[in-house]
This record gives C-alpha cells, structure tokens and sequence, in this order.
C-alpha cells in the first residue's frame, strides 16, 4: 500500500500547483492603472444642438431596395437644410457630392499628411407609424427625450459631427490635419455612397489616420460581471451572408402526402443547422476585449478570462446554450428569418425555400460558411443559393494614434467608462474603407440605455437630450486632437 501512498501525495501536490496556477493567473488578472488627467468643460449651444437634431429627424429619408418608394424630395430637403444649420461648415469647407446620396465635406487643416474621416449616414429604415406613440417624423421632445425615426441610427451622430465643426469654426479653430465628412444617403440598403467616396479617395491617394463611423456606444450591462458603464470601439465588423435554401417536388394533393415534402426536408436542415453551429472563435477584436473588461469582471469570470487555455470549452458550452451578444462575438451565427411553401392549404408545395441571415466571424468568409452549411446539411436536394453577401471587414489597429485619439475623447466626455476594442456584429459603411486604412473604427458616439438600444429599427426609437450633447461634445474634444 506504500506506493499507492505516494502516488495520492503526487496527485495532490499536481493538483495543488494546478489549481496554484489558475488562482495567481487570476490574482495577477487585474486592471490596468489608469492615469486620469485633469478635464477641461467643453462650453457650446446645447439647445442649439438639440434644435438642429430635430430638423434633421422631420426630414422623411427613408430608403429602399427599390428606389423608386423612396422620396427624393425629402432627400433634398435634408441636403438643402445643411448649409442652415451648419452656416460656417457650408462656408468654409467644400462640398463634393456622389452618386448614392453621398456627400463628402472637406475641412482644410493645417496639413494633408495624415486626414481623418468621420461618417455617418442620413438614410433612415421604414416605420410602422400607427405603432409609435409620437408621430416618428416630427421631432417631439417629451420627458427629456427626442424622438425620430434615425434620430439614433445615425442622425445623431451625423448632427453631432457637423455641429462641433461649425462650433470650432466659428472660434477661430483650425485642425492639425484635414478632416472630411463622408456621409451616405443609402446605408440601410447597402447603398453605393460610401463605395464611391472610397473610390475618390483611393484616386486622389488620401490614406486616412482615422476613420470614425457608427458602431459601439456608450453602455451598461453588456459584459459579463461588469458594472461599469463601458465604451465599446468597434475594431472589425463582421461579414453577410443572406441564403436561401430550397427544396422542389413533384407537388400534389395534401390528402395524400408522400414522406420528405419539401417542407419536411427544409426543417430537416434547419435542424441540423441549429444542433451543429459554426466553431467558436476567440479572434483578435473579441482576445482585447476580454482581456480589458475581463479584467474589471467579478472573480470567478475573471478566472475563466485569465485561464481561456483551460475555461474555453466551458465558455463555448455556455454561449452555445445561450446565445445572444457573447455567442455572436465568437462564432459566425445562422438566424432563420424567412420561409415560404404553398400558396394553398391543401397543396403540397412544388418548390419550397426558406432563407437566413448569416453574420461571418472574421476568420470565416462567404464561400467556407456555405460550403459549412453545405456539409451540414448533406442532403443534395437542398439548393444553397447566395442572395447577397460580403466578407468581414479587416481588423484595425488599436496600437496607433488613431485609436488612442478616440479612446482620450471617450474617456474625457464619459469621465468613469472602460473603453476597449472589441468586434461589431452589425454592418455599416465603413468596412468599404478597410481598402485604404487600418485605422477604421466603429463608435457611435451617445450613451445609450438599454431601451434606446431597443428603439433602433424598432417602435418608439428616441434619445435622451443629455446624450445629444454629449455626443457633440465627444467630437469637438475627438477633433482638437486632430
């Protein structure tokens, strides 16, 4: 019995050093000290803001797939209202318009060596309006909030851009380097704007050192274990793909249906889809953001943060099971949306087809994700087919002065937030512009509750005022910088 001894005396000293091991990895596990400097008020017309805002929200640019619903006349009317609004930016900065609604401010500054972009888009998605509770298009303010169809997606950033770069022209500011405003009339349809802009710069050789677009925002509760409010920079976007699945037969009478009707086949597959989801993923956009707010998390997700080489798996389990944000950051996703059979009760449908929106990790492209769904459904009598769809975005750097710039105006205007990196599951416009920089990010500039973030797309979408202003704070403090 001696050996046995010793054999559990050196499982318990292997057992000690392991569990040693995960508890230092943790310990040492802990924020980054952080040195706040002192912050100078930003003083400009909050009210002012506000009221440009509102004229932005009354304009009734809502796009379409068929651009022949869409309404021009408001279009215009939002371009027209511009040099209103924002009198010293008409007339000092030059204007250049593209096909895609597209507009593109210049801002000379002192030097062309290192421009910065910031973007945003005017084009709204539809309304139902029988089901908001202020008309979406007139701009209401009650209990401290705006309310508008895009007063958040994106008007507001939109607004808040223009109006700091008025403001700083008006005292007498000039920027270190020229800044442009690329703005886009067609983002909600993946319009042609912003590819154009992209185009014009590639020919006139512009490389930017920043650009800024719509992604991430000031919010709470987003990340496991943290309290704190957090500002969230987008670094990457993931990729589309919009698939339709397909099944055809001989058709018939529903009284006697045969086995495997197309119906039957397609849930078949949707199914296996479900029970088989893409590999986890731990890429370099969602590898900062744990290892930056995994820091400030309690201790036990700390540990699983801290020893990754040894919680993966338990991370993948409980993301599989849950799903939601924390699963969307570390594997492509499959979101079943549409299904179509027969037009009649009694028929057996001759062809029926169901389609998914498909958001690809950064290390998935369109072509592997549907030889993936292709491999899991094994069935030939499903046709893939690929409606639309385009590759993730590239990954930009957070080691350059671009991301550093951003993150000092976040951290100057929200006072106590942790800023990290970390990967949009969204898309926008500005993955177009990973062709000429590396410096691209996605940051929507507002501090946004839970049920503003619920409002985007939705019913009731609103702003509360404080956010407005802080949201033009943030870019006069983001374009002293530049």
């Amino acid at each position: 019995m001696e050996w046995y001894f010793y054999i559990l005396i050196a499982v318990g000293i292997l057992l000690i050093a392991f569990v040693s091991v995960i508890l230092i990895r943790t310990a040492l596990f802990k924020p980054d000290k952080r040195k706040i400097e002192q912050i100078q008020e930003v003083e400009f017309d909050k009210d002012k803001a506000v009221e440009c805002l509102q004229q932005l929200v009354r304009c009734k640019t809502i796009s379409y797939d068929d651009h022949s619903l869409e309404d021009k006349n408001e279009f215009e009317k939002l371009v027209n209202l511009l040099p209103t609004l924002y009198p010293n930016v008409a007339n000092s900065c030059e204007l250049k318009r593209f096909d895609g609604g597209a507009l593109l401010y210049k801002w000379k500054g002192k030097s062309d060596s290192q421009p910065i972009v910031l973007m945003s888009h005017y084009d709204v998605v539809d309304v139902v309006e029988e089901n908001w509770l202020n008309p979406p298009f007139d701009g209401v303010i009650e209990n401290g909030e705006l309310w508008g169809r895009g007063v958040v997606d994106t008007k507001a950033t939109l607004n808040a851009s223009m109006f700091a770069v008025n403001h700083l022209i008006e005292n007498g500011f000039t920027p270190e380097n020229d800044v442009y405003l690329a703005f886009s009339g067609g983002e909600e349809v993946n319009g042609e704007g912003a590819k154009n802009i992209v185009a014009y710069f590639k020919q006139q050789g512009v490389s930017p050192q920043l650009v800024l677009d719509e992604g991430g925002a000031v919010v709470q509760n987003v990340f496991p274990g943290v309290k704190q409010s957090c500002g969230l920079i987008g670094i990457a976007e993931k990729g589309l793909i919009n698939l339709k699945y397909s099944v055809k037969s001989a058709g018939g009478h529903a009284s006697a249906p045969k086995p495997n009707s197309p119906i039957v086949v397609l849930s078949e597959s949707c199914q296996k889809v479900e029970k088989n989801p893409f590999k986890f993923s731990l890429t370099p956009p969602v590898a900062q953001m744990f290892d930056k707010l995994g820091r400030h998390s309690t201790f036990v997700y700390r540990m699983i943060f801290a020893n990754l080489w040894l919680f993966k798996g338990v991370l993948n389990k409980m993301c599989v099971k849950n799903g939601g944000d924390l699963n969307a950051l570390l594997r492509t996703t499959v979101a079943f949306t549409q299904a179509e059979g027969s037009k009649g009760y009694n028929v057996i449908p001759p062809v029926a087809s169901m389609t998914s929106n498909i958001r690809l990790n950064p290390v998935d492209t369109v072509e592997s994700g549907v030889e993936y769904l292709k491999k899991v459904i094994n069935n030939p009598n499903v046709k893939l087919e690929v409606i639309n769809g385009y590759n993730p975005s590239r990954v930009s750097r957070t080691d350059v002065d671009g991301y550093k710039k951003i993150e000092n105006a976040v951290i100057s205007t929200w006072n106590d937030v942790l800023v990290s990196p970390y990967l949009m599951v969204q898309c926008s416009d500005s993955r177009h512009y990973g062709e000429i920089s590396d410096r691209v990010y996605r940051f929507s500039a507002m501090d946004l509750t839970s049920e503003e973030r619920a409002t985007v797309h939705g019913n009731n979408e609103r702003l509360h005022l404080g956010a407005i202003h802080k949201s033009v704070e943030f870019y006069i403090r983001l374009l002293k910088q530049c």
